[in-house]
């Protein structure tokens, strides 16, 4: 295959740069920013703020774009689950502010076995810890059944803080029965939506269905700054997570944090620092996101698709794929969906070789993998900026 010299490393201070068409991956540096971001963030420099007032204005305009009472822009998607529990474990309890991560009698996290993944380590980290139920028989193949509710049910207990949902197409039970069992038991729900955007209607979706916090990556087709999230749900619990991010160094007296976002009047005094100090975000990342955040809702689910699909199409028509590998475009029609191009090759291991090459490349191209599917890869058209293209194509067609 043949290789392209003199890769682009000038705009690293030198160091080596990736074509990623795999996704927004966070090991590879995550999405482009959407249009204004930058901006945002250099206006945000050239200006002070208390950022109580910069938090509380996020909130207002997360709430509006997602239909929470409130919000609040985190240090990530992983930070904003550590903040969910946090805050259910907590909620306005000064004192177990301060003791987290040893939550006392109520630590409980009710959560599907099947849904158990690496990223819940964040829940874990508050002092929470995990109660498993059900079986993923379909998952493993053994069967067709999931968790059910009557199984979250038979696990709540006067331990539980609350309950966890990991958001994605093949998660069973559906949302909405999850969410009458936590109601009927006054439970908090903390629905874990990351990777949920596209479609722009699932900013709305998991709060009309009775989440209670969700929390969604900044840094992916969003276009905000890779290192945000955002926690939006029930004002009481957004304001918690923020006692526990914010600085809590201040006086008392001179403290007076927007009531819409922060009732002082229901605190018996101030928390120290939390355990989501670790989770802070600056001004510079709170408007970026902001920025992300108007873009994505007045773009449109369309646009973005018609882009993505126009990409898609360019590499299919332009490369030439090495004998016995096709290749398609999923989610063509699916304007709420990522199109992607799907190269299937004879066996998993003509796809290694040919992942191999790629990342072979000068500059090497990243490809996803589908482990449901080992001689398939797949190009994500999200990433790629229009000077890479002709890269991607050069390189299938070896």
């Amino acid at each position: 295959m043949a290789v392209r010299s003199d890769p682009r490393q000038a705009a690293l201070r030198g160091c080596p740069t990736i074509i990623n068409a795999a996704g927004t991956l966070t090991r590879l540096s995550g999405g482009p920013l959407a249009p204004g971001v930058l901006e945002a963030m250099a206006e945000a420099d050239a200006v002070s703020a208390d950022m109580f007032e910069v938090q509380a204005h996020a909130s207002r305009a997360i709430a509006a774009a997602t239909g929470a009472e409130a919000g609040l822009v985190t240090a990530g998607a992983s930070s904003g689950l550590l903040l969910a529990a946090a805050a259910c474990l907590a909620g306005f309890d000064v004192a177990r502010m301060n003791a987290l991560p040893e939550p006392g009698d109520r630590s409980e996290i009710v959560v599907a076995r099947g849904q158990r993944n690496g990223y819940d380590h964040a829940l874990r980290t508050s002092g929470a810890r995990l109660i498993e139920i059900g079986l993923p028989e379909a998952l493993a193949g053994a069967g067709i059944r999931d968790a059910e509710p009557w199984e979250y049910e038979s696990a709540i207990g006067p331990h539980t803080a609350a309950i966890h949902y990991v958001q994605s197409d093949q998660t069973r039970p559906a949302l909405a029965a999850v969410a009458d069992v936590a109601k009927r038991h006054g439970l908090p729900l903390i629905v874990d939506a990351a990777a949920e955007l596209p479609p722009a209607d699932n900013l709305r979706r998991f709060i009309a269905e009775g989440a209670d916090l969700v929390v969604y990556s900044g840094g992916k087709v969003l276009g905000g700054p890779a290192g945000t999230g955002i926690l939006c749900g029930r004002r009481d619990l957004v304001a918690s997570a923020a006692l526990q991010m914010l600085d809590m160094d201040v006086d008392w007296s001179s403290w007076h944090p927007p009531a819409d976002f922060i009732d002082k009047a229901t605190l018996p005094g101030l928390p120290r620092q939390g355990i989501g100090r670790c989770c802070k975000v600056g001004k510079h990342e709170v408007f970026g996101l902001l920025a992300a955040l108007d873009h994505f809702v007045a773009e449109g689910d369309a646009v973005r698709h018609a882009h993505w699909l126009a990409v898609c199409e360019q590499i299919v028509v332009g490369s030439t794929l090495p004998p016995g590998c096709e290749a398609t475009i999923e989610g063509a029609d699916d304007t709420g969906a990522i199109p992607v191009v799907v190269l299937s090759c004879e066996n998993a291991n003509a796809a290694a070789q040919l992942r191999a090459a790629l990342v072979g490349w000068d500059e090497p191209v990243h490809t996803g993998i589908d482990p449901f599917r080992p001689r398939c890869l797949m190009v994500n058209p999200v990433c790629l900026r229009p000077r890479e293209i002709p890269t991607v194509i050069a390189a299938l067609s070896g």
